[in-house]
């Protein structure tokens, strides 16, 4: 028999790690997560403690869904953030998982939703589609071979880069102010306050190693970019693979290199600790033309995801 129930906080983290875990064995970018690193994810400003269901088919738990609200948004739109375990995906499972969070972002006065789906998952696309959702965005996540890596490619050789340093107030205020500019013509673009940049550069649950490195130009800090490592991940995957999280120019002084110089730097990072492959996210209608970045360095789509909406 299949139920449906709410998550309870301070019982169910350890169900909720197993679910989440489980569902990410065949997931290329992206592994277990531990029950320390949940309790990590729960400390994020504006983290909605509200809307998790967990599905248990015959007393086994089996699939998970979180009715995300952000509560530091002033937008009424609600997002889903859906896992089954392999075995058990294309079945009534993952609808009933749906149809709960709809029902929860409705009651909670949420306008409107988004979802996420793997390109090969084509149950779930499907059923999206069934349930009125529209295609809205689509998404790569690319990689390329560390050994790969070359300069001259069109990087600005001006460009100073410094790190950031995070026992200097003065620094994780200016990466806030640059965050929210470079980013703010992007989709889904909120403005992050000062306490979550202060979460993302000390508590955030995916690397335990993190660095963030600062293009300077005429002692203007006018961009960044953001490189973090994965060990338990390289670990479960067996692929030594970091990740570049994050990069950015101020508009003014983009398309002179400069983001070039960023990606080679933060690339290069990544292969004297180690890395053989590094692994990056980007939305493919963003409007700084990104993907083409990426590119131009080396980088190649290894697959897609899409965005789904639909009002409620």
């Amino acid at each position: 028999m299949l139920s449906i129930r709410r998550f309870v906080k301070g019982v169910d983290e350890a169900v909720w790690d197993e679910v989440l875990s489980a569902s990410r064995r065949d997931s290329e970018d992206w592994g277990a997560i531990a029950v320390e690193e949940l309790l990590l994810k729960e400390k994020r400003p504006g983290f909605d403690f509200e809307g998790r269901f967990i599905a248990e088919l015959d007393g086994k738990s089996v699939g998970l869904v979180h009715a995300d609200v952000d509560k530091l948004s002033q937008d009424r739109q609600g997002l889903i953030r859906l896992s089954v375990i392999p075995e058990f995906r294309g079945t009534r499972i993952t609808r009933q998982l749906l149809e709960a969070a709809l029902m929860e972002l409705k009651v909670r006065g949420m306008t409107a939703v988004q979802a996420w789906a793997d390109s090969e998952n084509r149950d779930y696309i499907q059923l999206l589609e069934r349930l009125g959702f529209k295609h809205v965005r689509v998404g790569s996540m690319m990689e390329m071979d560390l050994e790969s890596v070359t300069q001259n490619t069109g990087e600005n050789e001006h460009v100073a880069i410094r790190p950031l340093q995070k026992d200097r107030e003065e620094d994780i205020e200016l990466i806030n102010r640059l965050d929210n500019e470079i980013y703010k013509e992007h989709f889904n673009f909120r403005p992050d306050t000062l306490e979550e940049t202060r979460y993302f550069l000390f508590l955030s649950p995916y690397f335990k190693e993190r660095e963030t490195f600062f293009a300077v130009v005429n002692g203007e800090r006018i961009g960044y970019v953001t490189v973090g490592i994965d060990e338990k991940y390289s670990l479960e995957k067996k692929v030594r693979a970091g990740r570049i999280s994050s990069v950015g120019v101020l508009k003014g002084h983009r398309r002179r290199g400069i983001g070039t110089r960023l990606m080679l730097h933060g690339l290069e990072i990544l292969k004297a600790k180690g890395m053989i492959k590094a692994i990056l996210h980007v939305d493919d209608y963003n409007p700084t033309k990104a993907l083409t970045l990426y590119e131009k360095v080396g980088f190649r789509v290894k697959r897609k995801d899409f965005t789904y909406e639909r009002k409620l």
